[in-house]
């Protein structure tokens, strides 16, 4: 039979538990993009998609990691699926207001 233990404090069963069963810090939260009141440009369009919508966001300057986090944060925001083409993110669905409103909460200047 095992010996059973009150414990007073929290930190007493942390002493007993050994080192890989303590939980270890969470990651820190990343920092949001910060657009630099950079302008960007919000649009819709059906050319060459067999008549599907999706919503376009040009004017970007950065490099492709970058635009990965953006296109992966209004992806997230609005609930659809999208795409980086080279300087363009590619949203599906008429999605403009919600990108509109995500970007300047970024810090962008959407035209």
């Amino acid at each position: 039979m095992s010996k059973q233990i009150r414990l007073k404090e929290l930190s007493e069963l942390q002493q007993l538990l050994p080192e890989s069963g303590r939980s270890k810090p969470a990651a820190p939260m990343k920092h949001n993009h910060d657009g630099k009141r950079k302008i960007v440009r919000v649009s819709r369009d059906t050319k060459d998609r067999k008549g599907k919508v999706v919503t376009i966001i040009s004017g970007f300057q950065h490099n492709p990691d970058t635009m990965g986090e953006i296109a992966r944060t209004l992806k997230q925001y609005c609930g659809a699926g999208g795409t980086v083409k080279g300087m363009t993110i590619e949203i599906q669905g008429d999605q403009r207001e919600r990108v509109t409103e995500k970007l300047g909460e970024m810090n962008y200047v959407v035209k």
